[in-house]
């Protein structure tokens, strides 16, 4: 096997698992939406917002494919390829679980406003929780690229 298909394999591990996890995320809180608008329609605007917040997981994974770019090419040697490869386990990994507790965060933050509940600001507060640690796995893909670049 070459170095550099191993660092493609990171970088599709880095936006795949970033990507469901974001998908997971986005249709665990618009499921909980759906059956909120049952009780409270009236919200929606509320219950789009809460229910777009897992879909930066996978954004972060993408950004992270072209941050680790420049280091895809075809004379990568097994260094570069394995922090690639690592970068993109840590992003993907991160992406994923982030991206499917954020959904059920915001889920049960839209349950309760369609139930009557003012939670909106302290939901997204508590959602935001989750993301710090998709955007740990960022700093970690940029922080390991400037160590293969430098």
């Amino acid at each position: 096997m070459e170095p550099i298909v191993l660092a493609y394999i990171g970088i599709g591990l880095m936006v795949g698992l970033s990507g469901i996890g974001s998908i997971y995320g986005v249709s665990i809180s618009g499921n909980a939406a759906i059956g909120a608008m049952k009780k409270d329609a009236s919200s929606f605007g509320n219950y789009m917002v809460l229910s777009a917040l897992p879909s930066t997981q996978g954004l972060y994974g993408f950004v992270g494919f072209f941050v680790m770019s420049a280091l895809l090419s075809g004379t990568v040697d097994w260094t570069v390829a394995a922090g690639v490869f690592g970068a993109g386990l840590a992003m993907g990994l991160a992406g994923l679980f982030s991206g499917i507790r954020q959904g059920q965060v915001c889920a049960s933050g839209i349950a309760a406003i369609g139930s009557g509940h003012k939670v909106f600001a302290n939901t997204m507060i508590l959602g935001v929780f989750p993301e710090l640690y998709a955007i740990l796995g960022l700093l970690v893909v940029i922080l390991i690229n400037n160590g293969l670049i430098g």
